[in-house]
């Protein structure tokens, strides 16, 4: 009861203060837009400092890497969004015909479904193979899906073993990495009946996930930029294999 009570004074808040919610769209927009350039800088500035490595460099400087990666910032940012444009623009008219056929477009449009999802597979494989073209070799949009697609259809059953690995190994990682955060609401779940008496088991539990956050999004972090690094050491080995040194038999006297 209490807790309804402070919801319904919550709603009246915001019925009286309507311009708090458009405040809080616009942070959370702003947020997000600034986590994913950050998020699309540090996927450039990995795959320019693996490269760096390969090449024989012994230190990387954050400066150096952030100063290299700006000119592809936009190139790479540019071919995500053409990207999710153009699944959007596929995407959004089979779920407004699901919505407004109360679930039966869903029916008839499901082996259309069942065909984008391992499209969908593939394109992120060649994304994954284009954003090391465009900050490797300095290739356009265009040129860098061409050079990943022309990459991942010369090497299909590398790449299916790989991505399968990846995704698959990632999502068990992943899970793994979670499981102290799940644990912590499972109490409150089996002992449900017994929050009508007192909440100190939410309490705890929030406290719990509050400081098993940070440790979460460091491990997150670490898959991420491990996984980044396979993508682009796997395309390095096959879009720019290194020449064997030629070996000459010495002649017989």
């Amino acid at each position: 009861g209490q807790f309804e009570r402070y919801m319904i004074q919550f709603g009246r808040f915001l019925e009286e203060n309507w311009w708090v919610i458009i405040v809080f769209v616009v942070f959370i927009l702003i947020l997000s837009l600034l986590f994913y350039a950050l998020g699309m800088m540090g996927r450039i500035g990995l795959i320019k400092g693996v490269h760096k490595v390969e090449n024989g460099a012994e230190a990387l400087t954050f400066a150096e890497l952030w100063s290299e990666s700006m000119p592809y910032f936009w190139r790479i940012v540019g071919m995500n969004l053409l990207v999710g444009l153009v699944f959007a623009v596929i995407l959004i008219p089979l779920i407004l015909v699901g919505v407004l056929t109360a679930g039966i477009g869903f029916v008839c449009i499901l082996p259309l479904i069942c065909i984008l999802v391992p499209i969908s597979w593939v394109v992120a494989v060649v994304v994954e193979q284009a954003q090391p073209a465009i900050v490797i070799e300095n290739l356009g949009v265009m040129d860098a899906l061409k050079r990943g697609w022309e990459i991942v259809k010369t090497n299909a059953v590398t790449f299916i073993i790989l991505a399968l690995i990846i995704w698959i190994g990632g999502a068990i990682i992943g899970l793994i990495f979670a499981a102290p955060l799940i644990g912590a609401f499972v109490p409150l779940i089996i002992g449900a009946e017994s929050l009508n008496r007192t909440l100190t088991p939410v309490y705890i539990a929030l406290a719990c996930c509050a400081l098993y956050i940070p440790v979460l999004i460091f491990l997150s972090g670490v898959l991420t930029a491990y996984i980044q690094s396979v993508w682009t050491l796997t395309y390095m080995r096959l879009a720019q294999p290194k020449e064997e040194t030629p070996v000459f038999a010495e002649a017989n006297a």
